[in-house]
């Protein structure tokens, strides 16, 4: 509802951090919406080269399917560092207007990026579990 809301709004570029679950999740929905209205795009923004590599068969599939369908992907790092994943959502914070996450309130990588979204000015809706 709330990428659908968004659309409707004007914004044409969605990012995700694909990562497993709400990012992979919103990812497939872009891509369905796509269908529907034409002119949205799908940027994944890749924290370091084989983040899926530790992931089961099936994640890596669908992983996969998902970059192969996306507009364009970036890959932030050829390997995995303690600030990769930090980076990659300060990333997309920078080249955004509006956050939609998925937030059960506790601290961690979610809450430093609304956090961080906010103080940049962005748009944050945020969806609780």
């Amino acid at each position: 509802e709330e990428i659908l809301k968004a659309i409707k709004e004007g914004y044409s570029v969605f990012m995700s951090g694909m990562a497993i679950g709400f990012d992979m999740i919103c990812a497939e929905i872009v891509l369905e919406l796509k269908k529907q209205y034409p002119k949205i795009k799908l940027y994944c923004i890749i924290p370091c080269k084989g983040q899926e590599k530790v992931w089961s068969k099936e994640l890596q599939i669908r992983y996969h399917i998902i970059l192969r369908k996306a507009d364009k992907v970036n890959v932030l790092y050829n390997t995995y560092s303690r600030e990769c994943m930090l980076n990659r959502n300060k990333y997309m914070v920078n080249n955004s207007a509006k956050l939609i996450a998925l937030y059960g309130g506790s601290g961690g990588g979610t809450k430093f990026t609304i956090d961080y979204a906010r103080e940049q000015g962005l748009d944050v809706v945020i969806l609780t579990p």
